[in-house]
Formats: C-alpha cells, sequence, structure tokens
C-alpha cells in the first residue's frame, strides 16, 4: 500500500515558510536588517535597485558569522538567538524563529559574506533557490557581514507578478528603513536606491538629535506640532513624541509605536490611543505618533505572528489603562505657549497666576470666571437649564451695541486693573509678564477675538473657545459627582451567549461601577435593571451589547464615559456664548484667561481649533516687509 504522508522537500518547505515571511522586497529588508541589529551593528548601508526586485545589498558592521556557521545559517530552524524555552519566553532579539535566510534563499540568488574577529579572512556562501546546494569559498570583507539578494522570486514567477510598481514597491521598502531608524537611535543607517543617495541617517544619541532624526523621517512638521512625553509607572515605561490635535491626518500613515524596541501594530494599543485623543479630534482624522513602550521582556508575547508585527500582553487591561492614561494626561496639559518658551511647568504657574489675579480685580463678575457647578443628575432638560442660569446677566440680555468709543472706554477700565495698561509696551514687558494669549484688542464680527502678545497676533473662535470651557467644567462636576444610576420601571431583557453571560457574572464590579445593575436569567439570557441616569432615553440593549464586546477585546471599556461625554459636550454647545453676541474688552479678556487654564483648549469638544497664532515675521511677509 502507497504510503499517503511524506516528507516535504527542504527547498518546497523553504518556499512555503517564504509565502509566509517574504512578500515583498520590504520584507526581505526587515529581516536582514534585523539580524543587522541583532548582530550590534551600529552601522547599516542598504543599497537597493528597481524597488528591490532586482538588487537588494545589506552591509553591516556587526560581530559577523564564523565559516564554520555560514551554511548552517541558510537551513531552517537554524539561529544563534534562542537554544532554550525559557529563552523564548523572554525574547529580547528581533529575529528568533530561523527562518528568514532560508526562505529568502529559496526565491532569489542569495549570496552572503561575513568576517569575524581573529579569523584569517573572510567567507561567503552562495545559492541559487534551485537545488540550495551552498557554495562556500573565500572572499575580502571587513569585520561585519554583507547580504547580497539578486532577483527576487526568479524561480517562483506567480509570485513576482504580484508585485507592483518599481516606485511602489520601493515606498514599501522605504518605510520599513524608516521604522527601524525610529527603533534604534545609537545606529546610523543609508538608504541608495539606483545609486541614488536617499536617506544618510547618522546616530542620535541626545534628544536633540533624536528629535532630528525623527524630522527627517516623519517631516519637520510633525515636530514643530508635537510633543515629547515620558511616562513612568511599575515595570512601564512609555515616551516619545505625540502630534498636537491639530496635526492630525486623514490615514493612519504617521503612527509609529515599538515594544521594547520591535514596531508593531496592536488594536490594543490603537484603542488606547484613539481613546486619549476622542475628546479633541475632529471626526474622521488619525492622530500622528511616535511611541515607545518598554516593560518586561517575559511581560509580552512576540511569537504570535510570522512577521512578528502583532504583540501579545500577559496583563492587557494593564497596558491599555497606562497607554490610555499617560496620553491623554500629555494632550490635557497642552495650552496656550507662552511666548518665553517656559514649557508646560512655567506655563501652569503663569496661568495660575493670571486667574487668581483676575479674581481677586474684581473680574469673577464676568460669564468665564464665575460659572457655577452644574448639576448633572437631573437628566439632560434640566441641564441645559442649570447652563444658562449659570451664565452672567449678559448673555440672556438683548445684543450689546457698543460703539467704538466705548470699546476703548472699557478697554481703560479693565487697563486700570491691571494698574498699567492693558497691552504693555516693549519696555515694560518683560519675559512672562504678557500672558500666552495675550490682551484682547477689539472683536471681528462678532465671531472673533482679536488679540496682542508678546508673539504677535492671536485669533481666537470664542464659541468654540467657550463651549470647551464649559465642557472641561461639565465634566469636573460629573467626575466629582461620580456615575448616578437609574433603576428602570421595566426591566430590559437581552439575549445573549453564554460566553457573554459568563463575562457579567465575573465583572459585576466593573458594571457596577459604570453605573449597571445586570443579573443573568438564564444560561443565554441577561436581565437589565438599572442603567446610568444620563443615558436612560439611550439605547440599552445595544449600550451593553457593546460594553460585553469592549470588555472581552480591551479588558475594559469607555463607552459609558464616552455616551457621558457626548451628551455633555452636546449640552456645553448649547451652553456656549453663541456668534453675533458682542462682549467689552473686560468680558473678552475673561476669556482669554480661562482659555488658559483650561485643560484641552486648543480644541472645541468637536476637534475644531479654538485659536491660531500669527507671528510678526509672518504678518511681515504678508506685507512684505523687509524685502
Amino acid at each position: 500500500m502507497t504510503a499517503k504522508i511524506h516528507q516535504l522537500s527542504p527547498r518546497l518547505a523553504n518556499q512555503i515558510a517564504a509565502g509566509e515571511v517574504v512578500e515583498r522586497p520590504a520584507s526581505v529588508i526587515k529581516e536582514l536588517l534585523e539580524n543587522c541589529l541583532d548582530a550590534q551593528a551600529d552601522k547599516i548601508d542598504v543599497d537597493v535597485e528597481q524597488g528591490g526586485v532586482k538588487l537588494m545589498r545589506v552591509r553591516d558592521n556587526g560581530t559577523g558569522i564564523g565559516k564554520q556557521d555560514l551554511s548552517l545559517a541558510l537551513s531552517r530552524h537554524a539561529t544563534s538567538k534562542i537554544t532554550s524555552l525559557d529563552d523564548l519566553e523572554s525574547v529580547q532579539s528581533l529575529g528568533f524563529r530561523g527562518e528568514a535566510l532560508a526562505s529568502v534563499s529559496s526565491v532569489s540568488r542569495l549570496t552572503l559574506t561575513s568576517n569575524i574577529q581573529n579569523q584569517d579572512s573572510a567567507w561567503q556562501v552562495i545559492t541559487e533557490g534551485r537545488d540550495m546546494t551552498a557554495q562556500l569559498q573565500p572572499a575580502a570583507h571587513p569585520i561585519g557581514t554583507t547580504v547580497e539578494v539578486r532577483d527576487l522570486f526568479f524561480n517562483t514567477p506567480a509570485r513576482r507578478k504580484f508585485l507592483r510598481t518599481e516606485k511602489t514597491e520601493f515606498s514599501h521598502l522605504e518605510e520599513i528603513i524608516k521604522r527601524l531608524a525610529l527603533s534604534r537611535f545609537d545606529v546610523a543607517f543609508s538608504l541608495k536606491h539606483n545609486q541614488k543617495t536617499i536617506h544618510n541617517l547618522r546616530p542620535a544619541d541626545t534628544q536633540m538629535a533624536q528629535e532630528k532624526r525623527v524630522a527627517s523621517v516623519c517631516g519637520p512638521a510633525f515636530m514643530q506640532q508635537a510633543i515629547h512625553i515620558e511616562m513612568e509607572a511599575p515595570g512601564l515605561r512609555l515616551w516619545g513624541w505625540v502630534g498636537l490635535p491639530t496635526f492630525s491626518r486623514s490615514q493612519m500613515d504617521l503612527q509609529y509605536f515599538f515594544v521594547n524596541g520591535r514596531v508593531v501594530r496592536d488594536k490594543l494599543v490603537g484603542h488606547a490611543v484613539r481613546q486619549a485623543y476622542r475628546d479633541v479630534l475632529y471626526h474622521g482624522r488619525h492622530p500622528a505618533f511616535v511611541l515607545y513602550l518598554e516593560l518586561e521582556p517575559a511581560s509580552v508575547d512576540v511569537n504570535v505572528h510570522p512577521t512578528k508585527n502583532e504583540v501579545r500582553f500577559r496583563d492587557g487591561r494593564l497596558v491599555h489603562d497606562f497607554i490610555f492614561r499617560s496620553l491623554h494626561k500629555a494632550l490635557a496639559q497642552v495650552r496656550p505657549e507662552t511666548p518665553t518658551g517656559g514649557g508646560i511647568e512655567q506655563l501652569g504657574v503663569l496661568q495660575g497666576q493670571a486667574f487668581e489675579q483676575s479674581q481677586a480685580q474684581g473680574i469673577e463678575a464676568g460669564v468665564f470666571a464665575g460659572q457655577t457647578q452644574v448639576d448633572l443628575g437631573q437628566g439632560a432638560g434640566s441641564a441645559i437649564s442649570s447652563i444658562q442660569q449659570a451664565q452672567a446677566p449678559w448673555h440672556n440680555a438683548p445684543i450689546n451695541q457698543t460703539s467704538p468709543l466705548q470699546m476703548r472706554e472699557q478697554g481703560k477700565v479693565y487697563a486700570s486693573l491691571h494698574g498699567d495698561s492693558g497691552l504693555p509696551s516693549e519696555a515694560s514687558s518683560g519675559p512672562g509678564q504678557v500672558p500666552p494669549l495675550g490682551y484682547a484688542v477689539a472683536q471681528l464680527h462678532g465671531i472673533y477675538i482679536l488679540s496682542e502678545n508678546a508673539q504677535g497676533l492671536v485669533l481666537v473662535d470664542m464659541h468654540a473657545a467657550h463651549e470647551r470651557i464649559v465642557y472641561e467644567k461639565m465634566k469636573t462636576s460629573w467626575a466629582g459627582q461620580g456615575i448616578k444610576a437609574q433603576p428602570l420601571l421595566v426591566p430590559i431583557s437581552i439575549a445573549v451567549s453564554a460566553r457573554e453571560a459568563d463575562q457579567v457574572e465575573t465583572e459585576q464590579e466593573l458594571f457596577s461601577e459604570l453605573g449597571f445593575v445586570i443579573d443573568r436569567a438564564g444560561a443565554e439570557n441577561l436581565v437589565v435593571r438599572q442603567v446610568p441616569s444620563l443615558l436612560q432615553y439611550a439605547n440599552v440593549e445595544q449600550l451593553v451589547r457593546d460594553v460585553l464586546a469592549d470588555v472581552a477585546t480591551y479588558g475594559s471599556s469607555d463607552r459609558i464615559r464616552a455616551a457621558h461625554n457626548e451628551l455633555l459636550g452636546t449640552m456645553a454647545c448649547h451652553g456656549a456664548v453663541r456668534a453675533n453676541r458682542r462682549l467689552n474688552h473686560v468680558e473678552m479678556n475673561a476669556l482669554l484667561r480661562d482659555m488658559e487654564i483650561t485643560e484641552r483648549s486648543g480644541q472645541c469638544n468637536h476637534g475644531r481649533p479654538t485659536w491660531t497664532q500669527l507671528s510678526l515675521s509672518e504678518l511681515d511677509k504678508l506685507f512684505m516687509r523687509g524685502q
């Protein structure tokens, strides 16, 4: 009887593995560069032709490969990076499967040349993918390794026809080099395409040099509108750069996240970042960031995907909450910058002084500094009414038809409150004396506030700015009161899967914190008896299902907070000062001071910018001064 099961030939086995690892030239470059980094190289040169299809040459100055190991390096499951199960459970190298070189050599003409310390000469091994027989011969080469890959997929034409144009393939290859260049600032990278130098990145050992490399990879506009963060918790460290909400993208093309130096695209990480940006990002836009997460290697499993682009965290909920809270805190601290460039700490001091000064001088009679806490436990209608009652009398009064002369007189009153002049002269405006948003000069078409600060002209959308101020105060009030629950007169029955029903039983504490009381009424049935009071008129069944899905995927859920914030944002929009409302100088300056002490005041609740700066140099360019 003929046997049905047989051993695959080495060539066929390698080509099957190549189907998992080698998709296009960029896949080959990724594997080769990771080997260079694992070999402790600090200088890597990449030379490609025709998008990498004709030639890919990677040279490094790492530790190299000895003569006795060269042939074995092209065998399947041959590696120097792990030796036992313990090594696999705490992998610190980028590559460890031992399939990359074997897979690449099975679909190309590969030449591997290497030299090590204390070896008489370098040695070279050549394979051509057909018989997989390695030819070993001496060669001339400095300490390190060069891998040359020619004619990719020459023996698998079916794979070759799926390749795209030269420009497309090179763009994918260049993106791989950018990612690895961002992951290792201590390594120099160079890239040539068709004998033309594309990148020449030097090692970056200072923050300024690192920011220069990030700017060269992500573009100078990103670094101009990004903030540096560094957060730590027991066993966790998150650092890097996050773009301001105003620097959003239409696609997720400028998002780099590294876990212990390995670039990953993880849905848990993506969800945490989106959650942190949700309150300040315009709909349909995506944030830009370059972030590095460091944790114990044993706390993350990198062996969950052949390309190692995905990871699995041992405590996903902890990592998710740490990333979210770190980014949420960093974005909340972004406020108008000081003209002296003193940073967030100095900005907070100046804002606090300005706010205390305005209150001490009687500005608290204005609407922006004198709003009362809003009771959020009585439903949407009463909350809107409370907001309206919290406004100053001018808000509900007829439009103030203030003449220019009267506005100048009001400006003098405001100036007298500040003891000098409303707008300090150059002689009297020393460092830190002018608030970040300056002092109001005029109101334009009842929509915009024009203000002068030490840098030039500031334009403020007064409705968008006041909307954010009201919204943040309402969130603070709601957070102080906690989630108020409302029992249902008629409990709602929901049919679910047995797994979801089990989840409700094991996560009772979490659902209780979210304002729910949910009982299990059967193997696949739930009964909802209590919901958050602000959401009693929402689609309760859909909300519960969404919360269950979030808990199953991310270990937690922010659906309730998101729904609450959406309702609060709507109420804040209705309660904010409307367009065509005339403000005097006292009121305009009170709004500016409130913006300086309000979190996320750079964007309204819908993600639109609330203010913009025109510097004196930009104004000079508009009028060609000095040209």
